[in-house]
């Protein structure tokens, strides 16, 4: 979907949207995964976009692209605690998963999610997956 011309307040009106780095063979794969484990509709948006540049700028936060960035409710969580917001809305052990690391103090998750965004590109090699036809609709784009 092209947002170009979207003022932000529109844009925001959104449900959960999460914001990650296009070009990141691992982040992509997590997207694959949240597109088939999804039990709730999620938007995304490469952080490498105007319009993640223009959402951030709003937020006052500055892109760094070794976080994933989650908007839900009209809050933007960073890091492990998007991650864990991200698990309730997923099939399976993931709502399961949400509740137990909300449990965990942020420091050590935060530490644990650091240790493998520094790790991300070889973990998993860049790729840039094409979304179906259905799910192109929920990639918003410049």
């Amino acid at each position: 979907m092209v947002v170009e011309d979207m003022k932000i307040e529109e844009f925001l009106h959104y449900d959960r949207i999460i914001f990650y780095d296009g070009e990141c063979g691992f982040c992509n794969a997590t997207i694959q995964l949240i597109l088939k484990k999804r039990k709730s509709p999620f938007y995304f948006v490469s952080l490498q976009s105007e319009v993640a540049q223009k959402i951030m700028s709003e937020f006052d936060i500055t892109i760094n692209f070794n976080t994933v960035y989650y908007f839900e409710n009209k809050r933007l969580y960073k890091r492990s605690t998007a991650a864990l917001h991200i698990f309730k809305h997923l099939k399976g052990i993931y709502p399961f998963l949400y509740s137990i690391g909300m449990c965990v103090p942020r420091s050590l998750r935060d530490g644990i999610y650091n240790f493998i965004a520094k790790r991300r590109n070889r973990i998993k090699p860049g790729y840039c997956a094409v979304p179906t036809e259905e799910e192109r609709k929920y990639f918003l784009t410049d």
